[in-house]
């Protein structure tokens, strides 16, 4: 079935995430702004609250990837500690006098320190944890990619049904203004008595059923600007609108389907996360094998101290000078289960991820199959309802022009003016349901979305 992009706008808020949130640029506040597609979709790429999300969690991963480098290095700290201990003192004999006395009862010490350690084997844990954060920082990329993948459709499918919008009202204004001349016409006629009174009154209830109709037009615009307004959240107070392209180009040829899927399995940013949150799942796998093998650490350490009452400060820190350097090797050999229990269940992750992908890559499949039957269903559509509207206006024309020669009654001309209309519609809408699939085919193979 073709899409039908009048009933998309519950989906667009939904899936817009907005909610109370606003990302409100304070240079707009006030101002009249009209943007075209692109500009629509610059903006939201640049202020989506989604978007923006992932882009700190981008920040994120590049901080823990920028970490499991630094993890080569020697950490460093130093330790001091100063003591004050009071006391009675001692009891210090004085042979001369033949007397005791009490010593002084303070005394300070203090001790100061350099630590290092560094790790050279831990069964090449840090090799693999660099190698797996700085593939998590390229997945957060992607997911970016995606997410404003996601946000370019959005945005498509609602500028698109404006669009629309603006072409019924353009239709219903022409109806419109041709109803207002017929009943000016007839009501002429009824003035010198050459037309009944029903006829005149049959017209006028078309008038203002036309009229209604076009009302109703403006309205579905106004609604539907909103929802485009809000989905790229623009302040409140701004006045928006979109600006209309000069012509809408009809499909000429469309691309094979397998050519299109192979391309996008091939480049789109869904797929590729997936082979990459393989490959971090593969590496949890090198990571916890590790656990089995030895750890081999070194450190060194400076030491100095002092005790007051004991001589010369200088000196005492000279004479308690010490350096140390040690190896430390921790061998596993037997840990519980833990750590084969920390293999296996990243292995499962890997089966898991393995199956995400093969998912990602069959729904993507799909997507692109849908897409390419969607295409072809709106182009037959289109040239179909192409056909009806040449062939409706036509007649709808002579009815016109008979009833203004007053060779056709109100009631076959009304009839006429009604199948107009509904071909009219259809047209429309197929006009833009064909724009919208090709636009949505192409985006799978890579070609960015414009009008």
């Amino acid at each position: 079935m073709p899409l039908n992009i009048k009933n998309i706008t519950l989906l667009i808020i939904l899936l817009s995430g907005f909610n109370n949130l606003r990302a409100q640029d304070s240079t707009l506040i006030g101002k009249t702004i009209n943007w075209d597609l692109v500009k629509c979709i610059d903006y939201a790429k640049k202020n989506n609250i989604q978007i923006n999300s992932l882009r700190l969690s981008q920040q994120i991963s590049q901080q823990e990837y920028l970490l499991s480098r630094a993890a080569r290095l020697p950490d460093l700290s130093g330790t001091a500690s100063q003591n004050f201990e009071h006391s009675k003192g001692n009891q210090v004999y004085n042979s001369a006098t033949n007397t005791f006395s009490q010593s002084s009862g303070f005394t300070a010490s203090g001790s100061y320190s350099l630590n290092s350690n560094v790790t050279l084997y831990n069964g090449n844990y840090i090799n693999n944890n660099i190698q797996q954060k700085n593939l998590s920082v390229q997945s957060a990329n992607l997911n970016i990619i995606q997410q404003e993948n996601d946000i370019t459709l959005q945005i498509t499918q609602a500028y698109l049904t404006i669009l629309l919008d603006k072409e019924n009202i353009i239709y219903d204004s022409d109806l419109v203004n041709t109803t207002k001349a017929q009943v000016k016409l007839e009501q002429q006629r009824y003035d010198v008595g050459s037309v009944a009174r029903a006829a005149l009154i049959q017209l006028q209830a078309q008038q203002a059923n036309d009229q209604y109709t076009l009302v109703n037009a403006q309205n579905t615009e106004r609604g539907d600007l909103l929802t485009l307004k809000q989905l790229l959240l623009l302040p409140s107070d701004v006045d928006f609108d979109i600006i209309k392209p000069d012509t809408i180009t009809p499909i000429d040829t469309v691309i094979a389907f397998h050519t299109v899927e192979q391309i996008a399995l091939k480049n789109r940013p869904e797929v590729k996360n997936g082979e990459l949150v393989l490959k971090i799942a593969q590496y949890d796998v090198d990571k916890a094998r590790a656990g089995y093998k030895p750890t081999l650490t070194a450190g060194a350490a400076l030491n100095s101290g002092y005790t007051s009452g004991q001589g010369n400060i200088g000196s005492q820190f000279g004479n308690n000078f010490t350096q140390q350097l040690g190896f430390t090797l921790n061998v596993p050999i037997f840990t519980k289960r833990v750590v084969k229990t920390q293999v296996e269940e990243a292995k499962i992750n890997v089966d898991q991820a393995q199956l995400n992908l093969k998912n990602t890559k069959t729904t993507l499949s799909q997507a692109v199959e849908r897409a390419f039957i969607n295409v072809q269903n709106s182009k037959s559509q289109y040239d179909a309802a192409l056909e009806q509207y040449k062939y409706s206006k036509e007649s709808y024309r002579i009815a016109s022009e008979q009833l203004k020669v007053g060779v056709a009654n109100t009631v076959d001309f009304l009839l006429q003016k009604t199948l107009f209309v509904q071909a009219q519609q259809a047209f429309i809408q197929a006009k833009y349901n064909e724009l919208l699939t090709l636009k949505i085919y192409d985006f799978y193979r890579g070609i960015p979305i414009k009008l």
